[in-house]
């Protein structure tokens, strides 16, 4: 009798994928939310480093490659319908959006219309040297 994976527990949607969300794992800011595949998983286990599926690059993409602002892991977890995984990270350079942003949940709802309510930390052009290409 074979051993399953940890990775065959969760429940991946149809494309392969599973919502993750990563927080910082002082403060608990919800900092984004990603999708892994598999490989994702398993190379951000195997690594201690954040690593997601893009579905815009159709590829893996190690978050922080272009960036600099890598994510070191602290803690996996996975919620009661086994079907989305929690990340607690450690956000290198404080900045997790690709806006420039602490996080990407900077839009606000405020007197019937959305809000930008965070500042920008650095342009994202100095980050990236061109327009960047979110995940």
């Amino acid at each position: 009798m074979t051993q399953n994976s940890p990775l065959d527990t969760i429940r991946w949607n149809t494309d392969g994928l599973v919502p993750v969300i990563a927080q910082d794992h002082a403060d608990g800011c919800v900092l984004m939310v990603a999708w892994m595949d598999r490989e994702a998983l398993a190379r951000t286990l195997e690594t201690g480093e954040a690593v997601y599926w893009s579905r815009s690059r159709g590829r893996l993409w190690h978050k922080g490659e272009s960036s600099g602002h890598v994510q070191v892991v602290h803690d996996v977890r996975l919620d009661c319908d086994r079907d989305v995984i929690l990340l607690k990270v450690e956000q290198k350079g404080g900045i997790a959006c690709h806006t420039g942003r602490r996080h990407c949940f900077y839009h606000q709802y405020r007197d019937g219309d959305w809000v930008e309510s965070e500042p920008v930390l650095k342009d994202p052009a100095t980050i990236y040297g061109e327009a960047p290409s979110h995940g």
